[in-house]
């Protein structure tokens, strides 16, 4: 009667560890639409900007990415937050205890890119991840940055949940190529032409709308050297349609259920 149970418990324990793999290890599909959801789904629900619950609103309205920022603090934790500073505490100067005493306002910690992955990896099929690696002010923890977020990601085996990597930092996208040839990038500077960006094997543009309006040979340019037109950050309707006039790749956006209802509104006149 014991071995009976005791084999029984084992099957069991055998059939949820192949369960899990088999989570962790499924290619991932992301959605067939252009929205990027700006650090997260935040802004219908009042919810915190780069927070998990963010994600997982992103998730739920079947964004295609979802965009949130990383930094280092000073005992090297990986944390996903945009400013430099929280709750009055130097980011890059304070460690991660010392943060993650204060709570965001929808009670949650402040999370690790760890912590951030794993959720992104639950139930969710459609919603890449676009991690944007903020700069240092220190120019050589730029590339330690870089090398940390692509050696996490790979312990955690979730290359095939990163839709891209964007950065500010031209230096920071260097490197994750020169680790990863495979890896998504696009820099968000505004500073570089597509000629320059296909020349350094860099995957796409992600530029401020603006910048792009100014600019619109570059948008030419881009699709002829086959590069992903990306766009930040398009809140008007006026963006979102100009974006869409001109046949963005992606837009990313703190509106992502605008953007979800004219894509639908346009589908629906596409089929009458």
């Amino acid at each position: 009667m014991h071995r009976i149970t005791y084999n029984i418990s084992l099957f069991l324990l055998i059939m949820s560890l192949n369960s899990c793999n088999k989570t962790i290890s499924e290619k991932i599909i992301f959605a067939d639409n252009v929205i990027v959801a700006h650090r997260g789904a935040w802004k219908s629900n009042n919810l915190p900007q780069n927070s998990i619950a963010s994600l997982k609103q992103a998730i739920t309205l079947g964004c295609t990415g979802s965009e949130f920022d990383v930094r280092m603090t000073l005992d090297n934790v990986l944390i996903v937050i945009h400013d430099a500073e929280y709750q009055g505490l130097e980011i890059e100067e304070s460690t991660y205890v010392e943060l993650s005493k204060f709570k965001l306002s929808n009670g949650e910690t402040l999370p690790t890119l760890k912590e951030y992955i794993n959720a992104a990896m639950q139930d969710n099929t459609t919603t890449g991840l676009v991690c944007e690696i903020k700069p240092s002010k220190v120019e050589e923890r730029n590339i330690i940055i870089a090398e940390n977020v692509l050696k996490l990601v790979k312990k955690l085996k979730a290359e095939n949940y990163i839709k891209a990597y964007i950065s500010f930092n031209y230096s920071i996208l260097k490197r994750i190529l020169e680790i990863d040839s495979a890896a998504k990038t696009q820099y968000l500077d505004g500073s570089k032409s597509p000629e320059d960006l296909k020349k350094d094997k860099i995957s796409g543009l992600n530029y401020s709308v603006s910048k792009l309006k100014n600019r619109p040979d570059w948008i030419a340019s881009a699709k002829q050297h086959n590069l992903v037109l990306n766009a930040w950050t398009a809140n008007t309707n006026e963006d979102i349609d100009w974006l869409l006039a001109n046949e963005f790749d992606y837009i990313t956006t703190d509106e992502p259920e605008l953007v979800l209802k004219k894509l639908k509104s346009n589908s629906t006149q596409d089929t009458n």
